[in-house]
C-alpha cells in the first residue's frame, strides 16, 4: 500500500527532524531541545529493540544482520565497502519503521511536539516534512572519524572495547577509521550541504557552542518561548 505524501505530512506535522554527519552534535541538540522545549525525544536508534522483533531476512536483510552476525567482532571488522553498503541498506530499511513509529507516537500524544535524531534520507525528508521542521548538522570528516569514540554512550564504548580486544587492535582501528571515512565522505557532506535544508556546520575550534547552536535551532524550528 502506498500512502500519499500529503497524508504522511499531515500525520507528522508535530515532528521535527535533525540529520547530518557524525560528531556534528545531533544527539546533543535533540536532547537539549527535548528538555528546553518540552518535546518527546526520539534519540539515536530509538525503538531499535522493538524494531528488531519485526524484521525478517527477506524484507530487511540489513537490519536482520544483528540476528545473524557471529559477534560484534564481525561487526567492526567488515571492509569499508561492506560497512558502507550496510549503512545505506539499513537506513533504507529503517525508514518504514521510523515513519510508522512517529505516526504512532503522534497519534498517542496529540499536539505534542517530537524531536528526532533521524537517519531518513534527504529525498524522504523533503516528501514528509518542510523546511522549518528539518535541520542538517555537519562536521568535518576529521572530527567524525578521529573523535568517534570521544563520546561516552555505552554503544560507542562497547565497540571501542571490542576493537581493543582483537588480536591486532592497531589494524582493527585503522580498518574502522576507513569504514567511518567511507560513510562520512566529502561526497556525503556535500550532498547534505546541497539538499536545501537549514544547515549548521560544526567548527573544530574547541569552544563550547551548545547554547548558541540550541538557540539557532529553536529559532529555525519556531520553538522559542
Amino acid at each position: 500500500m502506498l500512502i500519499a505524501d500529503n497524508i504522511l505530512r499531515a500525520q507528522l506535522a508535530d515532528v521535527y527532524f535533525i540529520n547530518g554527519t557524525a560528531y556534528a552534535g545531533k544527539s546533543t541538540m535533540c536532547r537539549m531541545l527535548a528538555e528546553r522545549c518540552d518535546m518527546i525525544l526520539c534519540g539515536e536508534n530509538y525503538g531499535h529493540e522493538r524494531m528488531l522483533t519485526m524484521v525478517d531476512v527477506e524484507t530487511q536483510p540489513n537490519l536482520n544482520y544483528f540476528h545473524t552476525m557471529g559477534s560484534f567482532a564481525d561487526f567492526v571488522t567488515r571492509t569499508p565497502e561492506e560497512y558502507a553498503a550496510w549503512i545505506e541498506g539499513t537506513a533504507r530499511e529503517v525508514a518504514d519503521f521510523e515513519v510508522t513509529e512517529l505516526i504512532r507516537l503522534s497519534g498517542e500524544n496529540p499536539g505534542k511536539k517530537i524531536i528526532v535524531d533521524t537517519n531518513l534520507s534527504a529525498d524522504l525528508l523533503h516528501r514528509l516534512s518542510d523546511y522549518h521542521r528539518v535541520a542538517v548538522m555537519l562536521s568535518p570528516q576529521s572530527m567524525s572519524v578521529e573523535r568517534f569514540f570521544d563520546r561516552s554512550d555505552p554503544e560507542k564504548q562497547m565497540m571501542l572495547s571490542v576493537l581493543d580486544s582483537l588480536p591486532d587492535p592497531e589494524a582493527a582501528h585503522a580498518n574502522w577509521r576507513e569504514c567511518l571515512k567511507r560513510v562520512n565522505s566529502r561526497e556525503a557532506y556535500d550532498a547534505w550541504l546541497q539538499a536545501g535544508f537549514f544547515t549548521l556546520i560544526r567548527e573544530d575550534n574547541g569552544e563550547d557552542t551548545r547554547e548558541a547552536v540550541l538557540a539557532r535551532l529553536a529559532a529555525h524550528f519556531g520553538l522559542e518561548n
